[in-house]
């Protein structure tokens, strides 16, 4: 072989292996000339390549049964096996391993071969150097790419499976009589075609109820697509819904599918519907009666198998007997109705819900496990939430933000608002029409008094019912019936 002057030692070769940034390629090379295995191994370790070589197929076949090799050279004419079987047997122990074909010039048939085997490469003989580097390189970058890939197919796995798990059915928090009679509904209603309506103030989990149900039902491999029709104007929300064609106005230089089309086979989830023009909700119930539509400009009509989802934290009926919602639409939508509760309605689920969010917060944000003093809990278990659970999720992630390393949680991590009412002393007063609902205060007072008397004695549950002159097992039962946790992270000592 010819060979020009050996180019100096250079740092280690960039397109190392990406599963691991420190490692040096494995190189093999397999030919019956001892002067272009010297040659090889000598240029190649000055890339900062690790170079194994062979003489024969025999030596060649057994060095890739024992290793796998970022690139193999192999030499077409060798004794105890030519370079093709070489090729076949590579590529069936080490599929991503990348081939390259040492070969005489003009060998066109046999490189035609070489391919059809799984070659990336060929090299003619006398080899020069800088095609020995060009072609080194090549193949390292596909080596690096093809990991690259399989790393991003890795993400976009564990990406997709904590998306399921998160809006999973499963992954709903509550106990309480209200969220159980949302979970009856869901787990009837998943499996069916009909049109569901879900109503409840904003931040209840309106969108999460709804992608729940999209898990639980036979569309569950086709798209779930939310718009929020309160988020844009008349025209944009049109052209988001039905999508146009080519011309339909000054901006539309191509065709754009709209949203009903894009969820074709699945879900679309309709948010904030309440907000929604008539000439909108008019083209809306043509979609839900007929099942198609036509895009803005076009006459040709689409047809499409959605289940619609639709949600209002407003009131529709009032808005129909007002005029400003089509009664009809409103018959069509409301078929099935989920009612979601106020999270002051539901309080029982409030420790549930603060733990679970801890959890989840400290685990995305990779945080220490944290807990809160018992102090934190009595200000988040006294507070309204008037933003429902999307404020409580918030006010958790902001606690945990602001906490740092620190693994305790206090009432300095909570905002203003949720700290002044848990220094309120005298319950709120409700009215009811003929006046003060009597149970109600004398409730909220009872749970004051049992979360002072925990904090007084940190959380010692005999010390606390001794101080509220109540036998511990009163103390444990009215403990459950406020949802006040049963044990406080912060109190090791036993109860």
């Amino acid at each position: 072989m010819t060979a020009t002057a050996i180019p100096p030692a250079r740092p280690a070769y960039s397109g190392m292996p990406a599963g691991d940034p420190g490692a040096v390629p494995r190189i093999l090379v397999i030919d019956d000339d001892a002067g272009i295995r010297a040659t090889f191994e000598e240029v190649l370790k000055s890339l900062g390549c690790n170079v194994v070589s062979a003489g024969d197929g025999e030596a060649g076949l057994s060095a890739i049964k024992q290793e796998a090799y970022e690139v193999v050279f192999v030499d077409y004419l060798l004794p105890k096996a030519n370079g093709l079987q070489i090729i076949d047997e590579v590529k069936a122990f080490h599929p991503e391993t990348e081939v390259v074909m040492i070969t005489g010039e003009g060998n066109e048939q046999i490189v035609r071969a070489a391919f059809k085997s799984g070659a990336m490469d060929y090299i003619t003989k006398p080899v020069r150097l800088s095609d020995l580097e060009i072609i080194l390189q090549g193949a390292l970058d596909r080596q690096k790419l093809r990991r690259e890939n399989q790393e991003l197919r890795r993400q976009n796995q564990s990406l997709k499976s904590l998306i399921d798990s998160k809006y999973s059915f499963k992954n709903i928090i509550g106990n309480s009589d209200g969220m159980k009679k949302v979970f009856d509904v869901v787990r009837r209603v998943a499996a069916t075609r009909s049109t569901i309506l879900i109503t409840g103030e904003s931040g209840t989990g309106k969108e999460l109820i709804a992608r729940a149900i999209h898990k639980e039902s036979d569309r569950a491999q086709k798209p779930f697509v939310a718009v929020n029709c309160g988020a844009m104007p008349d025209s944009l929300l049109e052209d988001e819904l039905f999508g146009h064609v080519r011309g339909a106005f000054t901006d539309a230089v191509g065709d754009r599918p709209g949203r009903f089309e894009e969820a074709d086979g699945g879900t679309l989830f309709l948010d904030e519907i309440g907000t929604m023009t008539q000439n909108l909700q008019v083209k809306l119930l043509r979609v839900l009666q007929e099942r198609e539509f036509s895009p803005l400009g076009s006459t040709r009509r689409t047809r499409v198998d959605v289940r619609i989802i639709a949600a209002t934290n407003s009131n529709l009926l009032d808005a129909m007997h007002r005029k400003e919602f089509r009664e009809d639409l409103y018959y069509r939508l409301n078929v099935i109705n989920i009612s979601l509760p106020r999270l002051a309605d539901r309080r029982e689920d409030l420790p549930l819900l603060i733990n679970h969010f801890l959890q989840t917060c400290c685990a995305e944000n990779g945080a220490p496990a944290k807990s809160w003093t018992p102090a934190a809990i009595r200000c988040l278990l006294s507070y309204d939430f008037p933003g429902n659970v999307r404020q409580l999720e918030n006010v958790v992630e902001r606690a945990v933000a602001l906490s740092g390393e620190r693994t305790l949680l206090d009432v300095d991590d909570l905002p203003e608002e949720i700290r002044r009412r848990g220094r309120q002393e005298r319950p709120e007063v409700h009215l009811d029409g003929d006046g003060i609902l009597l149970d109600r205060v004398v409730g909220q007072f009872e749970e004051r008094l049992l979360l002072e008397a925990l904090e007084r004695t940190s959380w010692v549950k005999t010390r606390a019912a001794k101080l509220l002159h109540i036998k511990r097992t009163t103390l444990i039962e009215k403990m459950k019936r406020f949802g006040i946790p049963l044990r406080c992270d912060t109190d090791s000592r036993p109860s």
